[in-house]
C-alpha cells in the first residue's frame, strides 16, 4: 500500500522502517529533518508536509505527542485533511484522550474519512521488533481494513471497541505502568538501602509474587537488566515527561466519570517531581531517583 507516516520520533521511526521492510511504499514527515533522512535512506519517500503525505496516500498513520499535535497535524492549511482523498482512513497511534479522538473523527467524516484509534504498547524495543500490541478503536468493518497494515508493526493487533476505547485501553495500561513502576523502585531502593545486592532482589522478585513487566524487563536499578534504560542512563526510552501526560489522561478521563484513581493520582505526583527538578526526558524509570539520597 501507499502509506502516509507522519511522526517520526522513538516510536514511529521504527514503525515506519518496519512499514518499509513490509514492501509497503511509505511517505514520511516530521520537523525532525534528521529522523525524515534515516528514513529515506531506507527507501521512504520524504513529504514537505503532512498534506504531501496524505496526497496520494491509500492509508495514513500519525504517531505524535499529544492531542494538540494531532489536531495541528490534521487541521492545518498543509495538514491531513488538506491532502487526503475521500475514503482514505486514518489510524493515529498517539496516546490522547479519548474526548479528541471522537472529536478528530468528527472532523475526519465530515471530510468523507474514517478515523480509526490504534495507540501501542511494548516500548521503543516492541516498536524496533515489529511486536507491538495495537488497541484499535472503530467499527468492526474499520479494524478489518486497517488490521493488515498494524501486523506489518505488531504482533497483537486487538480490536478494543468503537472509536476512542482503544484509548480507555492504553490509558488505563499505562496507568498500571506507572503505578508498577513506581512501586518497583520503591522496593529496589529500599532493598539496595538494606544491603541486599540489587540482582539478587530483582532476581527474586522476577520468580515470585513480585514480577512485572517493570521489574523483569524494565526494571528502574542500574545493571540489573542489561538491556533496560536504567543500565545506559536512563537515556533512550520512554521519557518521563510522557509518563506524566498519560497518568494526566487517567486522572483527567477518571475525573469524568467520578472515578476514583487514588493510586494514579500519587504516581502523578511523583512523575511530576521527576519533571519540576529537570528529569522529564529521562526515562520514566529513573523515578527512583526519588528514593535515592545520591541520586
Amino acid at each position: 500500500m501507499k502509506i502516509g507516516f507522519v511522526g517520526l520520533g522513538n516510536m514511529g521511526a521504527p514503525m515506519a522502517l518496519n512499514l518499509l521492510k513490509a514492501g509497503h511504499a511509505v511517505a514520511v514527515f516530521d520537523l525532525n529533518a534528521a529522523a525524515v533522512q534515516t528514513l529515506v535512506a531506507a527507501g521512504a519517500r520524504a513529504a514537505a508536509s503532512p498534506k504531501a503525505a496524505a496526497s496520494d496516500a491509500e492509508c495514513v498513520m500519525t504517531m505524535l505527542p499529544a492531542a494538540a499535535h494531532v489536531r495541528t497535524v490534521l487541521t492545518s492549511e498543509d495538514g491531513v485533511l488538506a491532502g487526503i482523498a475521500s475514503g482514505v482512513t486514518i489510524v493515529d497511534s498517539s496516546t490522547i484522550d479519548p474526548a479528541s479522538v471522537k472529536e478528530f473523527a468528527a472532523l475526519a467524516a465530515a471530510r468523507g474519512n474514517a478515523f480509526v484509534d490504534a495507540p501501542v504498547s511494548g516500548g521503543t524495543g516492541g516498536a524496533a521488533a515489529g511486536t507491538l500490541t495495537f488497541m484499535v478503536g472503530g467499527s468492526a468493518a474499520q479494524y478489518e481494513q486497517v488490521r493488515p497494515v498494524l501486523a506489518a508493526m505488531g504482533k497483537n493487533i486487538v480490536h478494543c471497541g468503537d472509536t476512542g476505547t482503544g484509548q480507555v485501553a492504553k490509558i488505563c495500561n499505562n496507568l498500571v505502568l506507572g503505578v508498577t513502576m513506581a512501586g518497583v523502585a520503591e522496593a529496589m531502593a529500599l532493598g539496595a538501602a538494606l544491603g541486599i545486592d540489587p540482582k539478587v532482589l530483582g532476581g527474586i522478585m522476577n520468580t515470585s509474587t513480585g514480577r512485572s513487566w517493570s521489574s523483569d524487563t524494565y526494571n528502574p536499578f542500574p545493571g540489573v537488566i542489561e538491556t533496560a534504560p536504567a543500565s545506559r542512563g536512563y537515556t533512550g526510552g520512554f521519557g518521563t515527561d510522557l509518563m506524566l501526560k498519560d497518568l494526566g489522561l487517567a486522572t483527567d478521563a477518571a475525573k469524568s466519570v467520578r472515578q476514583p484513581a487514588f493510586m494514579g493520582a500519587l504516581a502523578q505526583q511523583l512523575y511530576q517531581a521527576m519533571s519540576s527538578r529537570g528529569d522529564g526526558k529521562l526515562d520514566f524509570s529513573a523515578v527512583i531517583k526519588l528514593y535515592r539520597a545520591k541520586d
